[in-house]
């Protein structure tokens, strides 16, 4: 019996979102499918006191070896990818899905006089429409029930139906509108088989024509002052979209494909592929490789086929396959393709329709697969403390730089100015140490004035805060300073000085041989001389020292570049969030506001034309009229509403006469020579504005 902890994921792998897990035992066979609207819940579940379980779950996972899930976008996918599954793998604990025939169809019998809407099992009869399979039949009278609505195809009974003719009298869905009533002649046969064939097309996907028609007969009842007959129409349409609602996890019956997906970085890829038979996910199967060198993703495409079908034939290659780039040539790779299968084989990337929703859900799974990799290599201690032998080892350092910041610098076209840190201790980010700067030197698109800047703010307050908390001594207790009696200022948790006290022994910066160069003088500048500098550059990954004329190449498998890579990334991330927030609320702010009839669009418009207020407002009323959609009239209007707008007057510290940044979360900004707002302690990451 296996204990269910030795195969638990660790906190904030599993993802909070729809998808399809699956249960394995030690010798890799799955013994139970199931779905979830959130995976991170659900999962959670199976993971606690095993006396708290079901009996039946707790023989389940104390069977089982391992869990892995699957990212779908929504419930209806989970569904159906949950009956792939469980028909492909057949799980022992899965015991309510044994019975294929036990799976319901939406069946139309379009061999009937008046075709019948119904929920059918067993095996498939001639002249009936089939649609499905699902795996609940409640799912099949929900989809029915919105339908209904614009479609009113009789659903009852034959004995109903007679019953009904009989004594002239429609059962209850006749009288709310929900059947056509054929029972009693309201409808011809011949128009009711017309309206179960209109209802079948719409159910293979031929929906826009019905959409169309009803929103041109709503728009003609409204014109016509018949509002409710309107409502009724707009209901309809509602009701449509909602029984629309694709399930991208299934395709046209006939299809068969493979869809591979990319999901990758500098240094490493994550590829997986969804196999797709007679219209349906049949398998899932992924990995994740180093980029050994600089790659493209169609080269990446290219490796992942060589992979896929380099020792199959036949039918194993499929007539379809769906990537997200096209190698270059992509003739060759098409040809030796064909020649695999032995007939032609499509390789295109999807455009349109449910094959590119499904690949959408394929390259979430690559994504999730990328994340979930990068998240068990950060948390491996042996692994870490290569990384920082590594770049102690590249950078010359003494000893390893067990506590490393990274700064960045975010404009947009020299505006709204902001700079954020981040702090990595052990190689691990201690969020609650993050930092983000206002510039406040008219900087503009100067990153390396803006860097000199901030170095200097930084560290700066590290001297204030070493000088008033006193030197620590070599047994971890701190001293007090110039004699006095005060104690240092000392956090709750480690004992260690608060805020800027404690200085890093790698600083990072993001950029290259000038961004490094500025920051090194800021601390010369000071006097800080202990305090290791290096750059980041993007484009190559190279690593630069101060002074150096070349860089310092890391080989791309490096655990050391790997960190470095994370730490810019996340520096590059914080302050991106912080530049938008910014951005966002002096948009939102803007003088433009007053100007009467403008609206958000055309504000958006002025902004993104001149980049700034301030340039709108030196702009002449041609130079405005230049704008698209804005005419002369409203160009005179927005001037003098811009000459009449006084910029606000800044806000000055009572206490200390220092001149404040705006208000920012309902406080405000740190004057000149603060660090900056601090991270609140535990902020989740997703909340700080992270990049999609």
């Amino acid at each position: 019996m296996a204990d269910p902890s030795s195969y638990r994921p660790e906190p904030g792998q599993i993802p909070d979102s729809p998808g399809v897990y699956k249960f394995r035992d030690e010798h890799r066979r799955v013994i139970y499918v199931g779905k979830a609207k959130s995976l991170r819940q659900r999962l959670a579940n199976y993971f606690q006191d095993l006396a708290n379980l079901h009996p039946r779950t707790r023989s389940m996972v104390t069977t089982a070896a391992s869990v892995e899930w699957t990212v779908v976008s929504t419930e209806v996918e989970a569904l159906q990818l949950e009956y792939s599954w469980i028909k492909e793998f057949d799980p022992r604990f899965n015991v309510k899905y044994r019975d294929d025939k036990s799976y319901p169809y939406l069946a139309v019998t379009m061999n009937e006089q008046y075709p019948r809407v119904q929920v059918m099992r067993g095996h498939k009869k001639k002249g009936v429409r089939y649609f499905g399979p699902y795996a609940h039949a409640w799912a099949i009278r929900d989809t029915v029930d919105l339908l209904l609505r614009v479609f009113p195809v009789r659903t009852c009974s034959a004995g109903v139906f007679k019953n009904a003719a009989r004594t002239d009298r429609p059962c209850l869905l006749g009288y709310i509108g929900k059947c056509s009533a054929p029972c009693v002649g309201r409808i011809s046969a011949d128009d009711h088989w017309d309206l179960a064939d209109e209802f079948c097309d719409f159910m293979t996907g031929r929906t826009g024509t019905y959409l169309r028609r009803l929103e041109k007969q709503m728009t003609a009842a409204a014109e016509e002052l018949e509002y409710e007959r309107a409502a009724r129409l707009r209901d309809d349409i509602e009701a449509l979209k909602k029984a629309m609602e694709k399930n991208a996890v299934v395709l046209a019956d006939a299809t068969d494909a493979d869809l591979i997906a990319v999901a990758e970085d500098e240094l490493e890829a994550a590829v997986q592929i969804f196999h797709v038979r007679g219209g349906r996910v049949r398998g899932q199967r992924g990995w994740v490789t180093d980029k050994v060198e600089e790659i493209t993703t169609g080269a990446l495409v290219e490796h992942a086929l060589q992979q896929l079908y380099g020792e199959e034939t036949g039918d194993a290659v499929p007539r379809e396959v769906l990537v997200p780039a096209l190698p270059d040539p992509v003739e060759p790779v098409q040809q030796w393709l064909t020649e695999r299968r032995g007939s032609g084989v499509s390789l295109r990337i999807p455009q349109r329709g449910d094959k590119k929703a499904l690949m959408e859900t394929v390259q979430r799974n690559a994504q999730h697969a990328l994340v979930l990799h990068k998240t068990k290599r950060a948390s491996d201690l042996t692994t870490r403390s290569r990384a920082l032998e590594e770049i102690a080892d590249a950078l010359g350092l003494d000893s390893a730089p067990l506590r490393i910041e990274c700064y960045d610098i975010s404009h947009l076209q020299g505006e709204d100015v902001v700079a954020s840190m981040v702090v990595f201790e052990d190689g691990l980010a201690r969020k609650s140490e993050y930092r983000r700067f206002q510039i406040k030197s008219f900087a503009g698109q100067d990153d390396v004035r803006s860097m000199h800047e901030v170095i200097t703010r930084r560290f700066r307050r590290y001297l204030a805060e070493k000088e008033r908390t006193g030197e620590w001594a070599e047994d971890g207790e701190p001293g007090l300073a110039g004699g006095t009696d005060e104690a240092p200022a000392l956090t709750e948790d480690d004992g260690r000085p608060k805020r800027f006290a404690y200085p890093p022994q790698l600083v990072v910066v993001d950029g290259g041989r000038p961004q490094v160069a500025a920051a090194r003088r800021a601390l010369d500048e000071l006097g800080i001389d202990d305090i290791a500098v290096c750059g980041l550059a993007k484009r190559l990954e190279e690593v630069w020292l101060p002074g150096d004329d070349d860089p310092v190449i890391l080989p791309r498998t490096s655990e050391g570049l790997y960190l470095l890579q994370r730490v810019r990334d996340e520096a590059h991330r914080f302050a991106i969030a912080y530049q938008r927030n910014k951005r966002g609320k002096r948009i939102r702010s803007s003088p433009l506001d007053e100007v009467p009839g403008l609206g958000t669009t055309r504000k958006q418009a002025l902004i993104k034309h001149f980049g700034s207020v301030k340039k709108l407002r030196s702009a002449t009323i041609d130079q405005i009229c230049e704008v698209p959609g804005i005419g002369r009239k409203t160009a005179e209007t927005i001037a003098v509403a811009l000459a009449q707008a006084a910029p606000a007057a800044p806000a000055v510290n009572t206490a200390t006469g220092e001149i404040m940044d705006d208000v920012e979360d309902g406080a405000p900004e740190t004057t000149a020579d603060a660090p900056g707002e601090p991270v609140p302690t535990g902020a989740p990451d997703e909340r700080r504005g992270q990049e999609t």
